[in-house]
């Protein structure tokens, strides 16, 4: 799932585009309307070319309400930068193109709107437009979004907007998806009571997947909850996944109780902060230096938070430079390394610049000119060991723990050392070696639960990779309700359709024998079910097994075939009753109820015991019954081994013992 987010000066054509691109009108509020001005943020939706929907949030373009902007694209993959024809390059058209270059917003698209406003004739509207594209590349040179495809357009008469939305497309064919780091975050930008729900939040979800029926704990404030229902693009899901635009429908929780910037994530993934440890650069355009002790606001997801500024390892910072700086917030955040931010000067208001978060939990406050420290700081900038291998086992999905070592390019002892670590932390799932529920402690099992040769994944991978097995095996339950569960070889074969060659037989097999011992799946024969399911049938079949079983009673060794049996309770019931061992079917028509079947066949050892062997003839007429049923029953002992066929003769089979 991606999202786009719009950018540029007030009045340029954002709102009216977005409409134009999705049948939608972003701008939800009255006063919006009134005015004809985006204030907050809005959010729509729609399908490209290819099928693939994606979300749109639009941000308003006048300067009073950036911390609006600011709230909506932090978690945007792409950006849909408007610039008017008949205005060109404004103030803050310069300003969203900083925000969006100072957080790393890689991808984008350029519409320049409004185009059938300039030019009195058809020559003078291509040079006019020529000359505000060019102006256009000028201000993007240097940035993220330089040499972004800038496309004409008219909202109003739909020119170039199906131009447009290809190269939207096309630009987000190059954006790599969002990873699932198995630690789900929502940065809440939204807030509301749905009448008959509840309350629900919205925000762009980050690092993982959220599961209705789910715990969650709603950050800084530690208030928990559980999720009720999902909806992304008002369509209702199990799953949320990263990137997609989710609302959350949460129990147990009441809108005052959760505010803008709150951040949804599982119980235990995350631990606020007041102290954020940053690279920041300062940009080009701010009005003054930076100093030391600076109040200022911190714009992080969708937070807003009064942040002190310490400089480290400078006196000021010019506009321009770049440099080390500790902020002290007034409230706490959920932040994570490599995370971006940005800082405003409160009053007056102005973007100052930002950068990334290196240290979102920094040991305590530093020494401005403390060498140590800033060399520390300049090695978590570079990247810690866990990070690279962390980044690398995300990529390649499932490997083996020696050629991860491999390919990290670390020393082997720093490489081994990291995967541990990554393992303590819950980010490594080991996928070959059962793990001691007994053990006191990881760590003194680490070198026995870890062997080179293991295959591993991430926590991420695996938690996708189980959620399909379970909810696989949960449809199939649903799809079929009088069967056991799904043979084990039809489970694979749908799960390949999803992984395709990930899913090898060793993972598979792997797969399965974890999720059967950590009780989520359980085993029998060839079948896989969920733990607790049990066939039920309904009243109708019951008064028709009933009626069956009857005539079992009635006549036990000389029983209903499969024929009649079929006819009287049909498929699906009779394969129901042989899977709850209720039936014996001896192919390809004889069928006993089991307690006949168990009493015939100690009978039958008895005779064998008694009189050294046995014939055909003997059974039949021991029971009553016909030779077809015998010859049925007795083919069924040999293949059991139960019993050895010699010509007319029948031996108990030998026990040969070890």
């Amino acid at each position: 799932m991606r999202v786009i987010g719009t950018a540029g000066h007030v009045d340029h054509g954002k709102s009216t585009l977005v409409e134009a691109l999705t049948g939608t009108n972003p701008d939800r509020l009255k006063e919006e309307r009134e005015r004809e001005m985006t204030i907050d943020l809005g959010f729509v939706w729609m399908s490209l070319p290819s099928g693939e929907e994606i979300g749109i949030i639009d941000v308003p373009g006048h300067r009073d309400f950036i911390e609006n902007m600011l709230a909506g694209v932090g978690g945007i993959d792409a950006a849909l930068f408007v610039v008017a024809a008949d205005e060109g390059v404004m103030p803050q058209t310069r300003e969203h193109l900083a925000i969006l270059d100072l957080l790393s917003i890689n991808s984008g698209v350029i519409a320049l709107t409004k185009v059938d406003l300039v030019g009195e004739d058809e020559t003078s509207r291509f040079e006019w437009l020529t000359l505000v594209e060019e102006e256009i590349r000028q201000v993007l040179a240097g940035t993220t979004l330089n040499g972004a495809p800038i496309v004409r357009v008219s909202a109003r008469s739909r020119f170039g907007i199906s131009e447009l939305i290809q190269s939207i497309e096309t630009c987000l064919k190059e954006c790599p998806q969002r990873p699932d780091l198995g630690r789900p975050r929502l940065p809440v930008d939204r807030i509301f009571i749905m009448p008959g729900f509840g309350t629900v939040v919205t925000g762009t979800l980050l690092d993982g997947h959220l599961m209705v029926g789910e715990e969650v704990q709603i950050l800084p404030k530690d208030t928990r909850g559980r999720i009720r229902g999902l909806q992304t693009h008002k369509q209702k899901e199990d799953i949320a996944t990263p990137g997609s635009r989710t609302a959350v429908n949460i129990s147990g929780v009441n809108v005052d109780q959760i505010n803008r910037g709150n951040v949804i994530a599982h119980p235990g993934d995350y631990v606020p902060t007041r102290r954020l440890d940053v690279y920041f650069r300062l940009l080009r355009e701010a009005s003054q230096s930076l100093v030391h002790n600076l109040k200022t606001k911190l714009y992080l997801g969708s937070a807003e938070v009064v942040a002190r500024v310490r400089l480290l390892g400078t006196e000021k910072l010019d506009p321009g430079e770049e440099a080390w700086l500790q902020l002290e917030l007034e409230d706490p955040v959920v932040a994570v390394k490599d995370d971006r931010f940005i800082l405003r000067r409160p009053s007056p208001g102005e973007t100052l610049g930002g950068g990334i978060i290196v240290d979102p939990h920094p040991e305590g406050r530093h020494k401005r000119f403390n060498s140590k420290n800033l060399n520390h700081l300049n090695a978590l900038k570079k990247g810690s060991p866990q990070d690279i291998v962390l980044h690398l086992l995300i990529g390649q999905g499932v490997v083996k723990i020696n050629d991860l070592v491999t390919q990290s390019n670390l020393d082997k002892e720093i490489a081994t050392a990291a995967i541990i670590d990554l393992y303590r932390a819950g980010q490594l799932v080991n996928l070959d070696t059962e793990i001691s529920q007994k053990s006191s402690s990881v760590q003194d099992h680490a070198k026995f639960i870890l062997g080179m040769d293991d295959v591993v994944t991430s926590k991420g991978f695996w938690e996708q990779l189980a959620d399909h097995f379970i909810n696989e095996v949960k449809n199939y339950h649903i799809i079929f309700p009088l069967r056991r569960g799904i043979p084990r070889e039809e489970l694979k074969s749908r799960l390949k359709g999803v992984y395709k060659n990930q899913l090898t037989t060793a993972l598979y097999n792997s797969a399965i024998h974890k999720l059967i011992e950590e009780g989520f799946l359980s085993e029998s024969g060839s079948m896989v079910f969920i733990p607790g399911f049990t066939i039920e049938f309904s009243l109708d079949q019951k008064d028709q097994i009933k009626a069956l079983l009857t005539r079992f009673t009635s006549s036990p060794y000389a029983p209903p075939t499969a024929k009649e049996c079929l006819a009287l309770i049909g498929e699906e019931v009779f394969n129901a009753l042989v899977e709850l061992e209720k039936l014996v079917f001896l192919p390809p028509d004889v069928v006993f109820r089991k307690e006949d079947y168990d009493q015939m066949v100690s009978q039958v050892i008895q005779l064998i015991d008694k009189h050294g062997e046995i014939t055909a003839a003997q059974v039949r007429d021991y029971f009553n019954t016909s030779r077809r049923y015998v010859l049925a029953f007795l083919e069924h002992l040999d293949a059991r081994g139960i019993t050895i066929r010699n010509g007319d003769f029948r031996k108990l089979k030998k026990i040969v013992k070890n």
